[in-house]
């Protein structure tokens, strides 16, 4: 461009392919009602997390907290509920096969014991587990990892970077067929982990940990609301998963792990960890992506991705999202009680207009 070349003008709106939210949790009973409509006017699908208290373990368990979603989301016909099962210990080889022949279940969840919210049934020991991935790697559905560690002698810090080595490594290594989900990366080496990995490893990446780095959470006083797990990380490890979900690379996809809790649960000695983003999800994702310059790239990473990943059609219709900003409301309703959404207060620059 010459010196004297006039600047081009901001995009002021794009058209993408409805997106699908591939990590999403709308908790039950009335919290469910109050959040999950928010994703269902945006996305055509949603990955549901299991850690309700109990957890989801069972077929039959999912069928049932499909239904209540099902309910919670009427007005959105188009929406489909993607139910995952809660990996224990013990979960039995014929569980597999039955939640493959419900046509429901999508994908098992692996959540180390104590890695975080409703996590106490969680695997203790990966070997454990081994006949279960096994028959998942036989019948072809895939494993989502939440990929830390909980020694207390690590760091929490390097509780990812520490997984990939203890854990992952072997995984992949004793079971190269099974396709794994490295749920919402927060590392540079998880990036290239994937990265490097076979085709069966893909990872999701959340609008928040593209947006924010741990000194949104941690300079000017301790922030609860910006409490996640895994934890906000280095601006250097930021920058190395916006490089990512913006390359075109086809094993990055969208997964907000938007993650609501009651006000008074997060701002607390001992607050819960978890950010509630699925309001303006896409939103989010596309400033994000604004900002590096790459909002070309943003289709193919909240609509296509994930869909091919998962051997499913994208989804049929689009949605528009205008340059336009807004204020993001102090909270929302959460059952009797208000959860603070992401940057409440804030502005946002991005705004769906077709839906």
């Amino acid at each position: 461009m010459s010196q004297n070349s006039p600047i081009p003008a901001p995009i002021s709106s794009i058209e993408i392919i409805r997106p699908d939210d591939w990590h999403l949790h709308v908790r039950d009973d009335d919290a469910l009602k109050a959040v999950v409509p928010f994703t269902a006017r945006q996305c055509g699908r949603a990955v549901i997390m299991p850690n309700l208290s109990p957890p989801i373990t069972t077929t039959a368990q999912a069928h049932q907290y499909q239904k209540r979603i099902l309910k919670a989301t009427e007005p959105y016909n188009y929406f489909q509920p993607l139910m995952t099962l809660y990996l224990t210990d013990t979960t039995p080889v014929e569980e597999i096969q039955s939640a493959l022949q419900s046509g429901i279940i999508c994908a098992l969840k692996l959540y180390p014991a104590g890695a975080t919210t409703n996590s106490a049934a969680g695997v203790t020991d990966i070997k454990k587990t081994y006949p279960t991935l096994e028959k998942m790697q036989q019948l072809g559905i895939p494993l989502l990892v939440h990929g830390e560690v909980t020694h207390h002698d690590v760091d929490i810090f390097d509780r990812e970077k520490q997984f990939i080595e203890q854990r992952l490594l072997s995984i992949t290594k004793d079971f190269p067929e099974l396709k794994i989900v490295f749920e919402h990366i927060t590392t540079r080496e998880a990036v290239d982990f994937v990265t490097q990995s076979s085709p069966y490893i893909a990872a999701t990446i959340t609008a928040h940990h593209l947006l924010m780095n741990r000194n949104d959470m941690l300079v000017g006083g301790i922030k609860p609301h910006h409490y996640c797990l895994p934890v906000l990380k280095r601006k250097t490890h930021q920058d190395a998963l916006i490089k990512a979900a913006i390359s075109g690379n086809k094993k990055f996809f969208m997964g907000t792990d938007s993650a609501p809790h009651s006000q008074q649960n997060k701002e607390t000695a001992c607050g819960c960890a978890g950010m509630f983003s699925a309001f303006a999800a896409i939103e989010f994702y596309a400033e994000a992506f604004d900002k590096a310059g790459a909002l070309d790239k943003l289709e193919q990473f909240s609509s296509l991705n994930g869909p091919l990943f998962y051997g499913l059609a994208t989804n049929s219709d689009k949605i528009t999202l205008k340059r336009e900003s807004w204020i993001i409301p102090e909270s929302y309703q959460f059952g009797s009680d208000r959860v603070i959404p992401l940057r409440a207060g804030k502005t946002i620059q991005w705004k769906v207009i077709s839906k």
